[in-house]
C-alpha cells in the first residue's frame, strides 16, 4: 500500500531512524565513556600517594573531633533535661573560678608567677 501511493510507512521508518540513532548513541558514550575514564587515570597518576596517609590521618581527627563533639552535645542536653542540674553546674562552674582567681590573683606577686608560668607553658609549646 504505502509503494503505491508513494508514502513510506511511518513505523518502519521510525524504526530505522531510531536503530541508527541508538547506534550513534552506543558509538559516542563509549567515546566518551573512554575519554572521561582516561583523565581519570590520568589525573590519579599526578596524584602524590605518599601525602595521602596524612591526609586520611588529618581527616581522621576532624570526623574523631566531630564525633566527639556531637557527643558532648548530646550529654549536654540531656543533663539540661533535669531541672536542677544545670542551674547546680553553673554554681559548681562560678565556685571553681571564684577559688582560682582568689588563689591566683589576689597579689601582684601571685599574679607575676602566674604570667611567668604561662609565658613558660608558651615558650615550652610554641619554641
Amino acid at each position: 500500500m504505502s509503494d503505491s501511493t508513494g508514502l513510506k510507512d511511518p513505523v518502519s521508518e521510525a524504526s530505522s531512524v531510531n536503530g541508527t540513532a541508538s547506534a550513534d548513541e552506543g558509538a559516542s558514550f563509549s567515546e566518551r565513556y573512554g575519554e572521561v575514564v582516561g583523565k581519570i587515570n590520568d589525573t590519579l597518576d599526578q596524584v602524590d600517594w605518599n601525602q595521602m596517609g596524612r591526609i586520611g590521618k588529618i581527616v581522621g581527627i576532624f570526623a574523631a573531633v566531630i564525633v566527639a563533639q556531637i557527643l558532648i552535645k548530646g550529654i549536654l542536653d540531656t543533663i539540661n533535661l533535669l531541672p536542677v542540674v544545670p542551674g547546680l553546674l553553673e554554681l559548681l562552674g562560678v565556685v571553681v573560678v571564684g577559688q582560682w582567681s582568689w588563689k591566683n590573683l589576689t597579689t601582684s606577686d601571685k599574679r607575676s608567677v602566674l604570667i611567668q608560668r604561662i609565658q613558660t607553658l608558651r615558650q615550652e609549646y610554641l619554641g
